[in-house]
C-alpha cells in the first residue's frame, strides 16, 4: 500500500472529479475570508484536544479563518496549542455547587448564547460537539445556537456530545437540509433508538438501508455513518466512501472529518455564490453531499497515510499533518479541471 498512490474504486474517482469543481482555484483576486470561515463550538475544561484538531484540520485544508468557540477554561489551553487559530472564551460550564452568585452572562444559556449568535454573520460553517461534553449549560446555549444558525439557513456539522442533543430533541434538526451529522457505530445506534427507528432494517437488504432509514426519520437530513466504508446519505441518495484508511482507531479521528468537512462546505458556499468562473455543472442539491464526501475521503487518506508511518502508535495530531498531502493526493492543485 503505497503512501503516495491511493487505490480507488470508479465510482469514487467519478464523485472525487466532482468534488473537484467546489475546490477553489488559487487566485489573485479573492481576499482574506472568502475561501472559508469556520467556527468550532465545543472545547472544555476535560476536553480541549478535539476542537483543536477539528479547526485545524479546517485551517490546513485550506479555509482562510478558522476559530473556536469554547469555555475560559479551555481557550487558555488551546491558546497554547497554535497561534494559527482564533479562541474565543464564550461558551460556559455550569457552576460547581455553592458558587455563589454569578452573573447571568456566566448562568443564562439565553445571555451566554448572544455573543455567539453576533458572530454567525461573519462565519460560513460552524461545526459542534467536539469536546463539548455533557454539561447542561453548554447543551441548553448550543441548542440556541443552532436554532439562530437554522433560522439564518447556515451549514453545520454534528459530532460528539452535540448528537445528544439530536436523541433529546431532534426538532432541532428534522428537516434542516443544511446539517451534516458524523455518528461513530455507538452514537449511531442511540439515533436509531431514539428516533425509533427499526434497527434490523436493511438487515436482508441494501448495505445503505439503515443510514438511509434514519435520514429520513429525520426529514432528509445529511448523515455520514462512519464504518468500515462511510455511507453519505440524505434518506433518498447515498454515496459511499470506500477509501481505504489506515488500521489504528486512535480517538480524535473524527475531529479532522468533522474539520474537512466544514471547509468542503465552505468551498461550497464559494462555488455556490459564484466566486469564480467554474461553469456551475453541479447541482446545488447534491453539492452538501459532495461537500461531506471530500471530507470524509480527505480523513480515509490522512488516516491511511499516518498509519503507514506510525503504525500502531498513530495519533490523531498524525492526522492534521497528513491533511494537506491528503489533499495533494486526492485532488492535486490549483487547476480545477485536473483529471483525477
Amino acid at each position: 500500500m503505497s503512501s503516495e498512490a491511493p487505490e480507488m474504486s470508479s465510482a469514487t474517482r467519478e464523485i472525487l472529479g466532482k468534488v473537484r469543481q467546489m475546490v477553489p482555484p488559487m487566485l489573485e483576486k479573492f481576499h482574506k475570508g472568502q475561501l472559508g470561515r469556520v467556527a468550532v463550538i465545543g472545547g472544555s475544561v476535560d476536553y480541549t484536544g478535539a476542537p483543536y484538531f477539528s479547526a485545524m484540520a479546517s485551517a490546513k485544508l485550506g479555509c482562510d479563518m478558522s476559530h473556536v468557540i469554547c469555555t475560559p477554561g479551555a481557550a487558555s489551553v488551546i491558546k497554547t496549542y497554535s497561534p494559527n487559530l482564533m479562541v474565543h472564551p464564550l461558551m460556559r460550564q455550569s457552576p460547581p455547587p455553592n458558587s455563589g452568585h454569578l452573573p447571568a452572562t456566566d448562568t443564562d444559556p439565553e445571555e451566554i448564547s448572544k455573543g455567539i449568535i453576533d458572530m454567525l454573520g461573519r462565519l460560513h460553517v460552524l461545526v459542534v460537539g467536539p469536546g463539548l461534553g455533557r454539561d447542561p449549560l453548554m447543551h441548553k446555549t448550543l441548542a440556541k445556537v443552532l436554532a439562530a444558525a437554522r433560522e439564518r439557513k447556515m451549514p453545520v456539522v454534528m459530532d460528539a456530545d452535540a448528537l445528544g442533543l439530536v436523541q433529546t430533541n431532534p426538532e432541532l434538526v428534522i428537516g434542516w437540509k443544511e446539517v451534516v451529522l458524523t455518528p461513530n457505530v455507538v452514537e449511531f445506534g442511540r439515533l436509531q433508538k431514539a428516533l425509533k427507528v427499526d434497527e434490523t432494517e436493511g438487515k436482508q437488504q441494501s448495505e445503505t438501508a439503515k443510514v438511509e432509514a434514519l435520514s429520513r426519520a429525520l426529514g432528509g437530513v445529511a448523515i455520514v455513518q462512519k464504518g468500515a466504508k462511510d455511507f453519505i446519505s440524505n434518506g433518498d441518495d447515498t454515496i459511499i466512501v470506500d477509501l481505504q484508511g489506515g488500521l489504528k482507531r486512535s480517538g480524535g479521528q473524527g475531529d479532522t472529518l468533522t474539520g474537512s468537512i466544514a471547509t468542503f462546505l465552505a468551498w461550497r458556499n464559494a462555488y455556490l455564490e459564484g466566486l469564480w468562473d467554474h461553469g456551475g455543472k453541479l447541482e446545488e442539491k447534491e453539492t452538501l453531499r459532495l461537500a461531506a464526501f471530500g471530507g470524509a475521503a480527505i480523513t480515509r487518506e490522512c488516516s491511511r497515510r499516518a498509519f503507514m508511518k506510525k503504525g500502531r502508535s498513530l495519533q490523531a495530531s498524525d492526522l492534521t499533518e497528513e491533511v494537506h498531502p491528503a489533499f495533494l493526493s486526492l485532488f492535486g492543485e490549483n487547476d480545477p479541471d485536473a483529471k483525477l
